[in-house]
């Protein structure tokens, strides 16, 4: 056996990794096969030491440890502790309202938990992805028997069978093909399928053409291929390893979100420890002043910021999909707000993933740009079509001097007679539809086989009838393209009886193949100065991004293949066009301070052509870096490089993909990454935030949080704002939160300090913050951008959801309003039921149930005027209009409908311990709600102006 077959335990399994250099005899011999294939027996025993060729999931976490690890955040800790001591508390001293405290707390857990888990239930099935691209069967050489075989049970050293609409079912190396092309853009991300050979083309395994991979699509011709690999050896497998082996990156929000918790627990524990010791001191009752700790801890932490984020999060996911962009991950919403670098791929994303025929040399005379066939003209060509209008076409009369550069804008390279576009030569038009194995279909791209041949074919079925043009011109003979000749040649019986060739191919193969050039009078005879300044026009256009198909034609004597003769009939040069969204979609991420990063396994001609296309290099000179370099580069020098405004990575492997990005978050960078193949599945999965195409294959949706529906990047940019809209929004609701906690722990200070009856009961601060509160902070969820949102830089990665400016605005000016109108409306009810100072209330006592309701009512009331006022950080409320958020008035309305069943509802009555009340006690509380508006309004109002102190601390 070969020495490559076994491993340490002398099993047969890893690939050496040079069977596409190694002699072909000496590879045969080292995997133990001839020409007639394995016999049943060795398949047998090989499947059995190797294993099955199937990719193998490890380390998959159970659906109940998944959902088991959401509770162990701080909240959630600090709440369980708070519901058992709460039940231990009702156990203590039953009737007290701790077993509704403790079953209130414990729901919120459950449901805190619950939302999270469903966030992260979507978690990756990529391995599921990467097992669908494998073909169920394959035919394999067996016995010298062609056998129909379970893709799963091929073996190292069988010879499997590939024909055109095939999946490649494992690596192997080719021993035969017939004009075989294979689609390998799944890994190499390569957009034009290669034809094979076999020969050692590249000293690279995945550059050698001599290879097929597994999960590759056999896109025309047939061959045949002995694998060397299966299962997790091969190349897919290893891609399956390393998007496996990448570990996710926590999204900024749910950085910040955990940023967040540790504070306001940390703020909680130290209150409620604090309170505790002073409670214990001044009441010597460790059970009371235990469970007043409880309270302190419950009115700190905000119980409803989880799952308002979540709804707020699913809200705004909802918006997106409605824009083509389909959010997997919920927090990733946010993340695009906060992304600084997009890494994009270039085929179908910036492009439209769609050859078609561009430019038209014929001859040496016209040069036709920007899609001859289209009726819009630019203002070169319609000069050139006046020209045509007053000169005969078939004169020697020069109709225009003017030269334009294939390289700019223009329309019309012009030296002598101009032809017509809608006059194209017929043979130009017969080369290109009977030189060519491509087939039309009616739905897009309106064709299959070959993307270049079938571009060319488009182009002549929009001139010609294409069937009637086969029927008229049957195939005689065809010679395939092959890497070695690089050329296409057919020959034809015309309807007079005669015989003509048709090629087409590399420009200069073809050039050098012709002895005369087509021109409008006729053919001219050409030298090696005419071929040379046909080669020097081809590299202009080649220049611009193009491929260029050169092509000829000749008589024919007989069926054999012709070298020489031929008369040059024109190029034709071939692009994947620009989106048309995707240049004023580019120029929006540069004035919202985001870089754009083209990553493509392309020609770095054609990337570079396509980056200044869609104004990639506007910000800047285009930076180019292929993968070889990326390779030779040391860590500094290629950090400096990424410092560029315009850059774009050419011929770069999977594994480059993933280390851009990389390099890019470790310079600090918030990284989008999209793709659409296998190859782009490890970058996608370690960036920031990665998107997927919804055209592309199921592993890079599968490891995206987003996916394109469109597969178009001007959906990027609009999730962009729909991001960052998100982040204000999570800020103006954490606000709008926080105010809350004021008066709800104030009461319990002055319970302590000042001997009062406890003003805000644990019951009604859990009906603000899970009740009244919950439907405005999600209100504000839906609030729109403001006006320069997609005009600001993108947020500091020190920027903080929760900052002391925040803070400041809930705590110290917020807050405290909404405390005092909670505390006058208090103290109301108590005067005037004839309560005084040191006097203590059974909590049943009608006047303390009565002072608690007011209390409470106060603080709703504010809130009202808190979501209001919440709406903006800096505009003005009052411009946004009253109606334009209607979710606002539904969140008000169900404040209004909470606070009435509190206060007037039996039942709630009997639960909360409250107990009706006199309606003018709650209008106490309404010249403090009008104060609330007012304050925040002079601080918006000075944080326009840019007065610095203000700025300093109140710009949250």
């Amino acid at each position: 056996m070969g020495k490559n077959l076994t491993d340490a335990n002398g099993k047969m399994c890893s690939p050496r990794g040079d069977e596409h250099s190694i002699p072909f005899a000496e590879f045969l011999q080292d995997l133990g096969v001839d020409e007639n294939g394995l016999s049943e027996q060795e398949a047998a025993r090989r499947l059995r030491e190797c294993g099955a060729n199937m990719l193998e999931e490890t380390g998959k976490e159970s659906i109940a440890k998944k959902y088991f690890r959401q509770f162990r955040n701080f909240f959630s800790i600090l709440l369980i502790v708070g519901s058992l001591l709460s039940f231990i508390g009702e156990y203590l001293d039953p009737g007290q309202g701790n077993l509704y405290i403790g079953i209130a707390l414990a729901g919120v857990v459950v449901i805190n938990g619950t939302f999270t888990f469903i966030q992260e239930y979507q978690a990756a099935k990529t391995m599921e992805s990467f097992r669908q691209l494998l073909p169920p069967h394959a035919r394999a050489m067996r016995e010298a028997k062609v056998k129909d075989v379970l893709a799963s049970e091929l073996v190292v050293g069988d010879i499997i069978l590939l024909e055109e609409g095939d999946k490649v079912p494992a690596d192997g190396r080719l021993i035969e093909i017939n004009a075989l092309k294979v689609d390998n853009s799944a890994i190499t991300g390569e957009s034009e399928p290669q034809l094979r050979s076999l020969e050692c083309t590249h000293p690279n395994m995945l550059e050698c053409r001599n290879m097929v991979f597994s999960g590759t699509l056999v896109q025309s011709g047939n061959g045949k291929a002995v694998i060397f690999a299966t299962g997790q050896n091969t190349q897919i497998g290893n891609l399956a390893t390393l998007t496996q082996q990448t570990i996710d990156v926590d999204t900024p929000i749910r950085k910040e979100l955990n940023h967040f918790i540790k504070v306001i627990s940390a703020i909680a524990i130290s209150l409620g420890i604090t309170f505790f010791i002073l409670a214990f001191l001044l009441q010597d009752v460790f059970l009371s002043s235990l469970i007043f700790a409880i309270g302190i801890i419950v009115a700190n932490v905000p119980e409803g910021l989880l799952p308002t984020v979540t709804l707020a999060l699913s809200l705004a996911s909802r918006r997106m999909a409605s824009r083509n962009a389909l959010i997997k991950q919920l927090e990733s919403v946010e993340t695009l707000g906060s992304t600084t670098v997009i890494c994009t791929d270039k085929t179908g994303t910036l492009t439209q993933n769609r050859m078609t025929v561009n430019s038209i040399m014929i001859g040496f005379e016209c040069l036709l740009l920007e899609n001859p066939l289209s009726s819009k003209k630019t203002t070169a060509g319609q000069e050139a079509e006046e020209s045509i209008n007053k000169n005969d076409a078939n004169t020697d009369t020069n109709v225009a001097e003017k030269i334009t550069d294939p390289g700019t804008e223009g329309f019309c390279l012009i030296k002598k007679p101009v032809w017509d576009p809608q006059k194209l030569p017929s043979l130009l038009i017969k080369v290109a539809g009977l030189c060519n194995n491509a087939k039309l279909r009616e739905s897009p791209p309106g064709y299959t086989g070959d993307p270049t041949e079938g571009a060319l074919l488009v182009f002549a079925s929009n001139l010609e009838d294409i069937k009637k043009l086969q029927n008229d011109y049957p195939r005689l003979e065809e010679f395939p393209f092959d890497s070695l000749t690089k050329r296409m040649e057919v020959i034809c019986r015309t309807p007079e009886g005669k015989l003509e060739v048709y090629l087409k191919g590399a420009p200069e193969v073809v050039v050098e193949m012709c002895g005369s050039a087509l021109i409008s009078g006729g053919t001219k005879k050409m030298g090696e100065a005419e071929q040379k300044e046909l080669l020097a026009r081809h590299l202009r256009l080649a220049g611009k991004g193009e491929r260029v198909i050169a092509l000829a034609y000749r008589q024919g004597e007989d069926l054999r293949e012709y070298t020489e003769d031929f008369t040059f009939l024109g190029f034709i040069g071939i692009v994947d066009p620009p989106r048309p969204e995707a240049r004023d979609a580019i120029a929006r991420c540069h004035a919202a301070g985001i870089k754009v990063v083209m990553i493509t396994g392309d020609h770095p001609v054609t990337a570079g052509s396509i980056a200044k296309d869609v104004g990639l290099s506007n910000s800047g000179k285009l930076e180019i870096i292929t993968g070889d370099e990326l390779s030779l580069l040391s860590r500094a020098e290629l950090a400096s490089r990424l410092k560029n405004p315009s850059i774009v990575f050419a011929r770069t492997s999977p594994v480059q993909k993933l280390k851009i990005v990389q390099l890019f978050q470790s310079e600090g960078e918030i990284v989008t990454m999209t793709g659409d193949g296998v190859n782009d599945a490890p970058a996608i999965k370690i960036a920031d935030m990665g998107v997927a195409m919804g055209s592309g294959t199921d592993v890079a949706r599968e490891a995206a949080d987003m996916v394109l529906l469109d597969d178009n990047f001007a959906t990027i940019v609009n999730a962009i704002e729909e991001g960052r809209t998100v982040f204000d929004n999570i800020k103006k609701f954490i606000v709008y939160i926080l105010a809350s906690n004021i008066p709800e722990i104030l009461p319990f200070i002055a319970f302590v300090l000042f001997a009062l009856p406890l003003p805000m009961p644990v019951q009604l601060i859990l009906a603000i913050d899970l009740g009244t509160d919950m439907l405005p902070a999600i209100a504000l969820g839906k609030e729109k951008g403001e006006g320069d949102i997609m005009k600001r830089p993108p947020r500091a990665r020190e920027e903080n959801l929760l900052t002391p400016q925040l803070l400041l605005t809930a705590y110290a000016v917020k807050g405290p309003v909404e405390a005092v109108a909670g505390f006058f409306c208090y103290f109301a009810v108590l005067f005037e039921g004839g309560w005084s100072f040191g006097e203590q209330l059974a909590r049943t006592d009608p006047l303390y149930m009565q002072s608690i309701t007011a209390f409470f009512s106060a603080v709703v009331i504010c809130q009202i005027a808190n979501v209001f006022t919440s709406r903006t950080r800096y505009q003005s409320v009052f411009t946004v209009g009253l109606f334009s958020n209607p979710m606002v008035l539904v969140g008000i309305a169900s404040e209004l409908l909470i606070l009435a069943l509190i206060v007037w509802n039996p039942t709630a009555n009997l639960i909360f311990n409250t107990s009706p009340l006199e309606l003018r006690y709650l209008l106490f509380a309404i010249p403090f709600a009008i104060l609330l508006l007012g304050i925040d309004e002079v601080r918006k109002y000075l944080l326009r102006r840019n007065v610095s102190w203000a700025t300093r601390f109140l710009k949250w």
